[in-house]
């Protein structure tokens, strides 16, 4: 039996586009459902959410991607989530192990947080490696930066960012957390970018 009854009838018609309407409006909130959850998962609160000891947090605070002349501030899913939608999407499901993690109460103290943050590192950088710092890119070009105003060693380095050989965090590991303790001269001499 159809549930249209009379295919070719007004009352057939009439709850055809009944039908249709309702698909479009569970569509349209599906999609603005999807969206909303998209963008609450990466807010800064969101991620300090799970990382609620605030150390990735104060790490950042040191770092010229927090404060600057210029007042960008960069948050946590403009570095640690890419801006195209698979890639967001493959991230967004990765990051429930980190969720899970921290349901399990992995990295709920400073810590355990801190005897895991050389792993947490490590992974991260593998992620930026694979991707060739896919989310650097989406606001550092090199085709617009002005090498001439860069020391040498820089300037070296970031002309062979396109060869595949580097990748950003090659040389910026700590670009977006800084580490808490004071850098001893030797690594205040051996950075010169």
């Amino acid at each position: 039996m159809s549930i249209f009854r009379e295919p070719g009838s007004r009352r057939g018609r009439g709850r055809t586009l009944v039908l249709l309407a309702a698909g479009a409006l569970l569509g349209i909130i599906g999609v603005v459902a999807f969206n909303t959850t998209l963008e609450a998962t990466s807010t800064d609160e969101f991620c300090l959410g799970c990382h609620n000891h605030g150390i990735p947090y104060k790490q950042h605070q040191l770092t010229v991607h927090y404060t600057n002349p210029h007042g960008v501030v960069a948050g946590c899913s403009d570095c640690h989530v890419q801006h195209e939608f698979v890639p967001k999407m493959t991230r967004k499901i990765e990051a429930a192990r980190e969720v899970w993690g921290h349901l399990r109460g992995v990295i709920d103290t400073d810590e355990k947080y801190l005897a895991h943050q050389p792993a947490m590192k490590a992974r991260e950088l593998a992620r930026f490696r694979a991707s060739d710092s896919a989310t650097c890119r989406s606001c550092h070009d090199v085709a617009r930066m002005d090498l001439e105003a860069q020391s040498p060693k820089a300037r070296r380095e970031h002309a062979r960012l396109g060869s595949g050989a580097k990748t950003c965090v090659d040389c910026h590991e700590e670009a977006g957390h800084a580490a808490l303790a004071p850098a001893t001269a030797e690594q205040e001499q051996s950075f010169d970018f």
